[in-house]
């Protein structure tokens, strides 16, 4: 491992100014399941500094403000999985949460830290996007909030600049009759990262027809993004198993008008079709 100097504030202004100062030569450390790992490797950036933001006791816990919920950045994995609130307004979030590797990675992983990362497999965003989360950064110069949808740019690259630390994670509540359901494909049951993905919320009216939809795919585009062709297939009709059907190959066609066809192409195009269709079926309850 490459040496660097090591901080541990306890203030998040003490953090502004050492992002400030250090910017792209310095990496922040929350649980440490990702940085570490990518600092043993020989190929690893040098950096000038560590800061390690675990003592910050401002940035961990769920709170409810009025009709929303606010995650801060270091509430990790286990946090979620566990929280009452999470499993009455998003439970599509604690299933995606309990998916993630093992109980010792749940308990160590943040929120924040699988945000930043932004790898393609990280199973917090598609939930999260579908829950039209907005997240919160800060820096020396001030806060600003930036949708979900328009924050990644592409695969580990956030719109975050460099001096600035995410400090909490904002969405609605769901409310009943709301329905959600997050899916998720790994080469194994568990200890697996996502192949794909997918994050459905379904609303009806009292008659039975569908009002309104929110499909976020996982690991299948760039970057992360609403599939407003297939909801838009969903809207105004009542739920079917053909209905659903027809809005997974939407998405499987939307996906590979981004991707093009390569060698997973023949792999993923059902498969993703599929996982949407189960994804709606399990908002129905079917």
């Amino acid at each position: 491992m490459k040496q660097f100097e090591y901080y541990s504030p306890t203030i998040i202004a003490d953090v502004c100014k050492l992002l400030d100062e250090f910017k792209e030569e310095a990496q922040i450390l929350a649980g440490g399941t990702d940085v570490l790992i990518e600092l043993r490797k020989p190929t690893a950036q040098s950096l000038k500094a560590i800061v390690d933001i675990s003592r910050l006791k401002d940035l961990r816990g769920i709170e409810e403000i009025g009709n929303t919920i606010c995650i801060k950045p270091l509430t990790t994995h286990t946090d979620i999985l566990y929280s009452n609130v999470i499993q009455q307004y998003a439970p599509l979030l604690r299933q995606a949460v309990s998916t993630i590797g093992s109980p010792q990675i749940r308990n160590r992983g943040t929120v924040g830290g699988n945000i930043m990362n932004a790898a393609a497999c990280a199973d917090t965003v598609p939930p999260l996007m579908a829950l039209d989360a907005t997240v919160k950064l800060q820096s020396l110069e001030g806060e600003r909030i930036v949708p979900m949808v328009d924050f990644f740019v592409k695969p580990y690259q956030t719109v975050a600049a460099k001096n600035e630390i995410l400090a909490e994670i904002r969405f609605p509540k769901l409310f009943s009759p709301v329905k959600s359901a997050f899916i998720k494909l790994g080469r194994r049951n568990a200890l697996a990262i996502s192949r794909l993905s997918v994050a459905a919320i379904l609303q009806k009216s009292d008659s039975g027809v569908i009002q309104e939809a929110r499909i976020v795919p996982g690991a299948a585009f760039p970057k992360w993004q609403r599939m407003a062709e297939a909801e838009k297939i969903l809207i105004g009709k009542k739920p079917s198993k053909e209905l659903f059907t027809e809005a997974g190959y939407k998405v499987s066609e939307v996906m590979i008008s981004f991707t093009g066809r390569r060698w997973s192409t023949e792999y993923k195009e059902p498969v993703i079709a599929v996982l949407v269709r189960r994804a709606l079926e399990a908002c129905q309850g079917e």
